[in-house]
């Protein structure tokens, strides 16, 4: 887990999703995990299901992914079938990446319910490394 400041609120970014509603990246009293990813990056390819799983099993938690450096829409949505994802998939932008620091992926941010960062995280994570982080 990267060091983070507990006083760290992110800005509110709306963003569409794939099902082309509106989404806040926002806590809405919620713990929740913002996942950044890139449809070709093989580390995301092979630590999505473990955050799919953690979503399953844990009703209480918020799941939010972000896609960031895509080609297309296209890419993420395929990305998003092969990996059957139920949680939301929103499509992020440049000022995203800049607001949350994002240097690599995926990356993953936990804000507590308040909305406020308590976590980060770059690079592959197991099933039960994502749930500890959630904690």
């Amino acid at each position: 887990m990267l060091s983070t400041s507990a006083d760290i609120v992110p800005a509110t970014h709306e963003l569409k999703t794939l099902s082309n509603n509106n989404i806040t990246l926002h806590a809405n009293g919620k713990k929740t995990i913002v996942y950044f990813f890139a449809p070709w990056c093989q580390v995301c390819n092979f630590s999505i299901d473990n955050l799919q799983s953690v979503y399953q099993k844990n009703p209480e938690l918020n799941v939010i992914a972000v896609a960031l450096d895509f080609v297309d829409v296209e890419e993420v949505k395929k990305f998003t079938n092969n990996h059957q994802l139920t949680f939301p998939v929103a499509l992020g932008n440049e000022s995203v990446k800049v607001d949350f620091q994002v240097m690599g992926y995926p990356s993953y941010y936990v804000l507590n319910e308040e909305n406020t960062i308590i976590g980060r995280s770059l690079g592959y994570s197991s099933e039960i490394g994502l749930y500890l982080r959630s904690l």
